[in-house]
C-alpha cells in the first residue's frame, strides 16, 4: 500500500476529475493497512483461543543425524530466530523515515513488521513449552501478543477514519491531535483572535481554514504561519479565509 501511494503522490497529475491530485491517497493507503493489522491481530486471537479451547497437545518429534537422534524442535528455533531477524530490521529503518515524512502508512506498515516479529517471538516461546511439556505455552503467548497487536491495529483505525471525515490531524502514532497541529492552531489564534480556526489533515499535509475575518492585505505564504522548525513547515499546504457572512 505504501509503494501504490507513493507511486500515485508522484506520478497522479491534476485533472478535471481530480483536481487536487492524488495526495490523500496516502491517507486510503492508511486506512487498508490499519484495517490488515487490526485483522492481523484479532486472527491470531482467533487461533489462540480456539487451540487453548480445542486444548491440541502438539508434539515435536526427533529425527536421526549421524547416527544421533536429532530434536527437530532445535531446527525450529534456528527457523524462527532467522525469520525474527529480518521484519524487526525493517521495522527500526522505517520508524525514523516516518516520523520525518509524517508518514502514518508507513508507520503503520513499521507496526506490521514488529506484529510480524512479534508472532515469531510467540511460535519461539511455543516450541520452548513444547520441549518442556508445556502444550498451551504457544497459544498463551500468541493470545498475549494479540492484544499488543489489535491495540495497535485499532489506534491506527481511529487515526485512519478520524483524517478520512476530515477530522483534526492525528498524531504520528496514536489517535490523539497532533502536537504540530496543536501548536498551529495556537499561532493562528494569536495572529486572528477573532477567527475560528479549523484544520484538517490530507495524507501527510494540513491544511487551515480561517472563518470570519478577511485575509490580511499583506499576501503571505503559508509557511509563514507554521510555528515550528522551517524544516517541517512543508507540511502546511494551505491557509484559506473565509470572511464574515455580510449583513
Amino acid at each position: 500500500m505504501f509503494l501504490i501511494a507513493a507511486k500515485m503522490e508522484l506520478g497522479g497529475q491534476r485533472s478535471r476529475k481530480f483536481p487536487f491530485g492524488f495526495e490523500r491517497v496516502n491517507g486510503l493507503g492508511f486506512f487498508a493497512a490499519a484495517v490488515a493489522l487490526t485483522a492481523v491481530g484479532v486472527l491470531l486471537l482467533y487461533n489462540a483461543a480456539t487451540a487453548l479451547i480445542a486444548a491440541e497437545h502438539a508434539t515435536v518429534g526427533s529425527m536421526v543425524v549421524l547416527d544421533h537422534d536429532l530434536w527437530i524442535g532445535w531446527l525450529m528455533i534456528a527457523a524462527q530466530l532467522y525469520s525474527l531477524v529480518p521484519p524487526m530490521l525493517i521495522g527500526r529503518r522505517e520508524l525514523p523515515l516516518a516520523e520525518k515524512l509524517n508518514d502514518k502508512l508507513l508507520h503503520t506498515d513499521a507496526l506490521m513488521n514488529k506484529a510480524n516479529w512479534l508472532t515469531g517471538a510467540a511460535g519461539l516461546a511455543g516450541i520452548l513449552g513444547l520441549g518442556l511439556g508445556w502444550w498451551w505455552a504457544d497459544s498463551v503467548a500468541a493470545a498475549l501478543i494479540s492484544v499488543d497487536v489489535i491495540s495497535d491495529g485499532v489506534k491506527a483505525l481511529r487515526s485512519s477514519t478520524a483524517e478520512l471525515i476530515d477530522g483534526s490531524p492525528r498524531a504520528l502514532s496514536s489517535p490523539r491531535l497532533s502536537g504540530e497541529a496543536l501548536e498551529l492552531e495556537k499561532r493562528l489564534c494569536s495572529e486572528f483572535p477573532s477567527a475560528t480556526i479549523r484544520l484538517r489533515e490530507t495524507g501527510r499535509l494540513i491544511r487551515a481554514e480561517v472563518h470570519g475575518i478577511h485575509p490580511p492585505s499583506e499576501a503571505r505564504h503559508p509557511r509563514h504561519y507554521w510555528p515550528g522548525p522551517q524544516d517541517r513547515a512543508w507540511r502546511l499546504a494551505q491557509v484559506s479565509f473565509i470572511p464574515p457572512i455580510p449583513d
